[in-house]
Order: C-alpha cells, then structure tokens, then sequence
C-alpha cells in the first residue's frame, strides 16, 4: 500500500535534515511541495515526480499529494521546518481519510535559531506567528500579551511582510508592557541556509528594516542575559 509522508526539511540544508526524512524522501516516488522548498532538496529529488506550487497554494498541494498516493504512488509533501507547527501535518490529517501518513519530524526555526544565537530557549517558552492570514490580529495580541505577562521566552514566526510592517512594532509594544527594554533579543534570518545573519540587541533597540519573512526573533525572559556574544536564558541549576 503506497503511504503519505508529511516530512519537516528543517531549515534547508542537508544536514540539518533528519535521517529519518531523507529516508523518507528516498522512498518516495513523488515529492510535492513549495517551490523553493523544493530547490533545497537538491539532488534527493533526482528521478522523482515533482508537482510544486507557489505561495498561497498550500491546500491545494496536500490535496495533490493525497490524490498521489491514492494512485498508488509513495508520496512525500514537504515543509521547512517542523511539519507540526506552521506545516501541512494538521491539514493533510484533517483531508486524508483512507490512506497511510507518516508524519516525520524536522528541526523548527526556532531551534535552529537558538542554536546559532546561543541557549535563549532554555526554559518554558511559546511561539508566535505574526501571520494574520488564518489567525485574527486581536487573537494574536491576545497571545502575545499573555504570553509576556507569563515571562515566557517567546519565538516570533513570519514577523515583517511587505503587507504587515508594523504587527512586529505592535508586538514589541504589547511586549515592553511586561518585559524590561534591555531584555535580550536575537533576530537571525536564513537560519540553518545559506546567507545567515544573525543580531543580538535588545527589545528597546530593534531596528525593525532589518526584519522580514526569512528572520525569526526569540525575545528573552526576565532572567535571560548576553555574554560573549551568546544569549543564555539559565535552567536554575545551581551553578
């Protein structure tokens, strides 16, 4: 029986990518995907049936990749990232009533992200998309308030589009109600990809031109601090 895998990439190189998804990739006969996402794969789509869309076309490919399978076609539908959060797994399970899924996990921005900026994500914490596309703005804001009032480290997804200059500015407001000015901020885009940058400021110093769709932001809790170019969020172990 052919099977639907629903594969997180992680953030777009090789190596950060799962063996357990290259695997699943090899397997598979048809990759379907964004079209950039499918670039990433690189030579793992060499040989295969490739059926991408452009931007806004997400329901559309898990409908096709469904359809695929049904064909009897071992199938993978491809996210960055986590497929779980952000990615085609909750509309492919909410679709596909009569064929296999496996959902296989990959490593999220927000990881990749604080790996690079150091430990900010070393306690409780929550992520955020700014994407008000399939969420209202007032629930966003109603997020992120009591996300910060909890003292959470908070991960910000999809944080400045060419339509949505000012979510992140409004975000930072909201923000600064409960957090100090000189809570440790990390802005990183390209995380994991080619053309990285990454910035270690503070939430009352962002420069906001700096931002755009490919940046995640991890904003410190009250005990988080930057030391050799590192941000430290601490555990609480006695040291």
């Amino acid at each position: 029986m052919a099977k639907l895998y629903v594969i997180g990439i992680g953030p777009g190189r090789r190596e950060n990518m799962t063996l357990r998804a290259i695997n699943a990739l090899i397997k598979s006969e048809v990759i379907v995907g964004y079209t950039p996402y499918i670039e990433y794969l690189e030579e793992l789509v060499e040989g295969k049936e490739i059926i991408s869309t452009g931007m806004k076309g997400e329901i559309e490919r898990c409908k096709l990749a469904i359809e695929s399978v049904r064909e009897g076609k071992n199938t993978s539908i491809v996210s960055t990232g986590d497929a779980g959060l952000y990615g085609m797994a909750g509309p492919i399970l909410e679709l596909a009533k009569d064929i296999e899924v496996e959902i296989v996990p990959g490593v999220t921005a927000a990881f990749s992200a604080a790996g690079e900026l150091g430990s900010p994500i070393m306690h409780d914490f929550c992520s955020i998309s700014l994407s008000d596309l399939l969420t209202p703005w007032s629930l966003i804001e109603k997020r992120i308030e009591n996300a910060a009032a909890a003292d959470f480290v908070i991960t910000i997804y999809n944080p400045r589009s060419k339509g949505r200059k000012k979510h992140i500015e409004k975000a930072v407001e909201i923000m600064l109600k409960y957090k100090s000015p000189s809570t440790p901020v990390g802005i990183v885009k390209n995380s994991g990809r080619d053309g990285q940058e990454q910035i270690i400021t503070t939430l009352g110093n962002i420069d906001y031109k700096k931002i755009d769709m490919l940046c995640v932001l991890i904003i410190g809790n009250s005990m988080t601090y930057i030391e050799n170019d590192h941000m430290i969020t601490p555990r609480g172990y006695d040291l």
